[in-house]
């Protein structure tokens, strides 16, 4: 029985590789850097922003490009370019809920990174139990080992845990867990044969299709595993 529904932000939650896109690329030019291409953000979009942009941009000062950041962000969220959670989405959120899941986020983000969306007023706050990312988790993704403290803080084992993430790397790191794991790939930069190493319980076209897989009630239900799409050969 699926009792936690842990999740993804970035590309899962809310659609955020385009516009990060821009604005690494606004704070590289500020210091005087060169633009990176598209292809270098999207090869590892995923990664914990201070080592990718290390490697999107040989030679970056990462620590004043991350300070840099956190102000840019702060900047795009006020005025609703970034990190705007569409009210479908939220909606799914709610329709988990009242069928008795409990919701975490687990993202490789920094707490700069986030500190907008753990404000009490965000409407996540009274949705969201727990929020894990780089600055509270002693493990980062892929390693498995980022589940332990959901499980602990959850009081549940991996097989009553589904992720629901949207990159290779957020597969390696649930089934590496024995986690369920739900690909979603509506943000276009994956296809289900991206995932051709893991086993993936469930490919998602968009966010509230994660509803579908599970069971209508994860107190009253039976089902031990998510229903899986059929891969393609």
């Amino acid at each position: 029985m699926i009792k936690v529904v842990v999740l993804d932000f970035d590309d899962t939650l809310c659609m955020t590789e385009e516009v990060c896109f821009y604005m690494e690329n606004d704070i590289l030019e500020s210091m005087g850097l060169l633009a990176m291409s598209r292809e270098t953000h999207k090869k590892n979009w995923g990664m914990a922003l201070a080592a990718a942009i290390a490697q999107r941009a040989p030679g970056v000062d990462v620590e004043e490009f991350m300070k840099r950041i956190e102000k840019l962000t702060s900047k795009y969220h006020a005025t609703g370019k970034f990190d705007t959670i569409s009210n479908e989405n939220l909606q799914s959120l709610d329709e988990l809920k009242k069928a008795g899941y409990k919701l975490a986020i687990l993202t490789s983000r920094s707490i700069a990174e986030m500190r907008h969306l753990l404000h009490g007023d965000h409407p996540l706050s009274e949705r969201i139990e727990r929020f894990y990312h780089k600055d509270n988790s002693t493990f980062l993704k892929p390693d498995p080992r980022v589940f332990d403290q959901v499980f602990e803080d959850f009081n549940v084992t991996p097989v009553e845990c589904v992720y629901v993430g949207d990159t290779p790397t957020d597969a390696q790191a649930a089934k590496g867990a024995n986690m369920h794991f739900i690909a979603l790939l509506e943000s276009g930069l994956r296809t289900e044969e991206d995932f051709s190493e893991y086993e993936v319980d469930f490919f998602a076209k968009k966010f509230p299709d994660i509803i579908r897989m599970l069971p209508a009630s994860s107190a009253a239900s039976t089902a031990t595993s998510p229903r899986r799409t059929a891969r393609k050969s």
